[in-house]
């Protein structure tokens, strides 16, 4: 059953160029009870969809539907139904990690002693624990993160748009946030991320959409999107071997100041000498969902726009 509904949603802004359309007439479903991707270059639309579709923002033209509810026609209704980690999120300078999520479940009208309870709760799910009583100010933004993402986690509401939740934390925390995010999905939430992690969205997600210049090119499962790159494997080089000496091998990749490529299981060994031969850097894995992206945008998910 689907819990969103977006049809044709369009938002356009006047820039210094003209028009600058943001979103250009999407099309998008979610389903109840699934954790769903929404990936996009810096943008690509990403955060602009979220913000319309948690009534944050008007859309100029078009619809999104949640729960039923139209959200500009009923935003009310819609609102205290939803938890919503904002990109440009910042905590109370004052409050600790504790009081934010205890605070904000009693303004939400959580009852207090359950809000106590989720409170303590969710400082132990998301390791903050050992910084339960130290005000925002003194921590770092990673663990600043941590107690915003916490607070809307807290929430247990029926949808969660999670806006480059992990932004700012380290590998660690990040994998302890992924464990938190699965149990709300587990337990019954609707959740919406957008990240600029591919190997987290091929972690988590379920299903993915892929935003580029407003427009979705792609929808379905992360493992469907992998196999249109039509090869098994990836080898990421560094130094002494070209893109153009790997092209015969299969698609090749330039990011970042390393070359990949993605190739079958057989041409490993003859890349592997090859690798040898020049003295470079290279390891091997299984095609991710990055060179998927790669294979579909053209570019790194971290490129801008060349007019931004």
């Amino acid at each position: 059953m689907e819990i969103l509904s977006a049809e044709r949603v369009s938002k356009t802004y006047a820039g210094a160029r003209g028009v600058v359309r943001a979103l250009d007439e999407v099309d998008l479903t979610v389903a109840r009870g699934r954790l769903f991707g929404f990936l996009g270059r810096n943008g690509a639309g990403k955060t602009t969809f979220i913000k319309i579709a948690s009534t944050l923002l008007l859309p100029t033209s078009g619809s999104v539907r949640l729960f039923g509810e139209d959200v500009v026609r009923h935003p009310n209704r819609v609102r205290e139904r939803i938890a919503i980690v904002p990109q440009e999120g910042r905590p109370f300078y004052h409050l600790t990690p504790l009081e934010h999520i205890r605070e904000y479940l009693r303004v939400r009208g959580v009852a207090a002693e359950t809000a106590n309870a989720r409170a303590e709760e969710l400082v132990d799910a998301m390791g903050l624990r050992p910084y339960a009583a130290e005000p925002s100010y003194r921590l770092s933004g990673g663990l600043q993160q941590r107690t915003l993402v916490a607070m809307i986690l807290a929430t247990r509401a029926e949808f969660l748009f999670l806006d480059e939740p992990t932004i700012g934390m380290d590998p660690f925390a990040r994998r302890q946030v992924w464990q938190v995010i699965r149990d709300a999905a587990r337990a019954g939430s609707t959740v919406l991320l957008t990240t600029h992690y591919l190997d987290e969205a091929e972690q988590l997600t379920e299903e993915l959409a892929v935003v580029e210049s407003g427009r979705i090119l792609y929808r379905g499962t992360p493992e469907a999107l992998k196999s249109r790159v039509g090869r098994e494997v990836r080898l990421q080089f560094e130094g002494g071997v070209t893109a153009a000496e790997l092209a015969p091998f299969g698609p090749v990749f330039a990011e970042r100041g390393k070359v990949i490529v993605a190739t079958t299981r057989s041409r490993v060994a003859e890349l592997t000498q090859l690798a040898l031969a020049r003295d470079a850097t290279f390891n091997v894995g299984p095609v991710t969902l990055e060179e998927a992206f790669l294979a579909l945008v053209g570019r790194s998910i971290e490129e801008e726009e060349a007019s931004a």
